[in-house]
């Protein structure tokens, strides 16, 4: 099952490598990927993604909201369960979630989303965020009650467990075989490639290190702590996730507070963005409402990655005897991905002025935090951010390309994995695998489709298994 994967990697990497040569080859090339990509995730995927996340808030009429406070406290507080079957605890599953989402999309994301949609587009990446809650619970719920303990005495779970099992039938068999496969190749897009490139170009440009360094260190660093298995995961990013986390909102916060009397009006911004046009510096072009919410929510789901499924195989491998309660906590990953840590950018680049100067992507965070910070420091946050945050989605993707691979292939694919998955962050970092962002996208939306469709067929489980839950626990849950 390897094999497709080996192709387009090798027919990208001599693409790369003869780009000057082939020129106008290439460009088709990148251009076919390209309407592939727009086809993808055009209206039908987007309205499936956000129409299942409203449905399921409906469903479980809001329970994302009423049980945030709880969730919040098992997550953060209570942090495990004693005695329950499982690999890792409750903050340990969750931070190797937020390993896997917190990353360039909440820097390169939230930038990208204002820069092309307006500062409207922040308030529809919340929007995305607060009914993607109730997806990822569900996706948790579903993980933990279909995972099964794997040849190694390790949970395994996930949408191609609960897809076969909660489906069922040969229906149950296609999907989850394909979630599977499209998985496996999406962990070497976004979860290695794409962030290989990501952290050895954010070095170079601030601290003039050479890439290959960057991709020898980066590699080296990641073999350390996934060849230890999913227990490994937990407990390095059980420390380091809070700790990026922190320094992060640390350097956002202390840029919007220096500009605190323009949090205001940014705030306007955000809600008469999203329902009215905007024109810019005045001129007749500017920001339509279509925008806003058209890059508000591709990269409200980018960041959070409520619906692609990933959420079910980390809760999977969580110490719990209830479903539920691990739903709860997993889906305080979306809430703190895109609701807390997109919003710091968000304001920070909106109160500084920086939107409204035609720069995008990482530089746009990048010159909010320059200008909005005395001295030279806004740039090197941004930098050293990116790179741990892009360090630890190959952390949380490793895994779950592992578990994926595993369910094709066996436990016996594991370590070939493994060493694979290394080789591949240290060959990224210096080859420039242009159209690699166009693949990781396209095999998140391929891989969001069957997850979605067996989310929407097993809601009623999911509902069953709530007030199951929630019966047994009425004098508190």
């Amino acid at each position: 099952m390897l094999s497709p994967f080996l192709f387009v990697h090798a027919a990208s990497l001599l693409r790369s490598s003869h780009l000057s040569a082939q020129g106008d080859s290439g460009r088709s090339f990148s251009d076919l990927l390209a309407s592939v990509q727009s086809f993808v995730w055009g209206p039908p995927l987007i309205v499936l993604l956000v129409g299942t996340g409203l449905y399921l808030t409906l469903l479980l009429r809001g329970l994302q909201f009423r049980q945030l406070k709880h969730s919040l406290w098992l997550a953060l507080v209570k942090r495990r369960e004693e005695g329950a079957e499982g690999d890792i605890s409750h903050f340990q599953a969750l931070m190797t979630a937020l390993a896997a989402t917190v990353g360039t999309g909440n820097i390169v994301g939230v930038a990208t989303a204002i820069a092309s949609g307006g500062p409207g587009a922040l308030f529809w990446m919340w929007m995305t965020g607060l009914v993607g809650m109730a997806t990822k619970y569900s996706e948790a719920v579903l993980g933990v009650r279909f995972r099964e303990t794997d040849d190694r005495g390790e949970m395994s779970g996930g949408p191609m467990y609960y897809l076969k099992h909660g489906i069922g039938g040969r229906l149950g068999r296609v999907l989850a075989f394909v979630f599977a496969l499209f998985a496996s190749v999406a962990a070497f897009g976004i979860g290695n490639g794409v962030q290989s490139q990501a952290v050895a170009d954010a070095l170079n440009r601030s601290f003039s290190i050479p890439h290959w360094l960057t991709g020898v260190v980066v590699a080296t660093l990641v073999a350390v702590v996934i060849l230890g298995g999913i227990k490994s995961i937990g407990r390095f990013t059980g420390v380091f996730v809070p700790m990026m986390i922190i320094l992060y909102m640390a350097g956002a916060g202390l840029v919007i507070l220096l500009h605190l009397e323009r949090v205001p009006e940014a705030l306007r911004l955000v809600f008469t963005g999203a329902f009215t046009p905007m024109a810019v510096g005045g001129g007749a072009l500017g920001y339509t409402v279509a925008q806003a919410v058209r890059f508000g929510v591709a990269r409200g789901i980018f960041s959070n990655e409520s619906g692609l499924g990933t959420g079910g195989i980390a809760a999977a491998a969580a110490q719990t005897a209830e479903p539920v309660r691990q739903g709860m906590v997993s889906m305080t990953q979306t809430f703190i991905d895109t609701i807390v840590v997109c919003s710091f950018t968000g304001i920070a680049i909106l109160s500084t002025g920086a939107w409204s100067t035609g720069v995008d992507g990482a530089n746009l965070t990048q010159l909010a935090f320059s200008s909005g910070l005395p001295g030279q420091f806004g740039g090197a946050i941004v930098a050293v951010s990116l790179s741990f945050f892009a360090f630890s989605t190959m952390l949380g993707w490793s895994y779950y390309g592992e578990r994926n691979l595993e369910y094709l292939l066996g436990v016996k694919a594991i370590v070939p994995y493994r060493v694979l998955f290394v080789a591949v962050i240290a060959v990224s970092a210096v080859a420039k695998l242009d159209v690699v962002w166009l693949l990781s996208d396209i095999m998140n939306a391929l891989m969001a489709f069957p997850n979605l469709i067996g989310l929407l067929l097993l809601s009623g489980l999911v509902w069953r298994e709530t007030r199951s839950y929630f019966a047994r626990h009425a004098d508190g849950p």
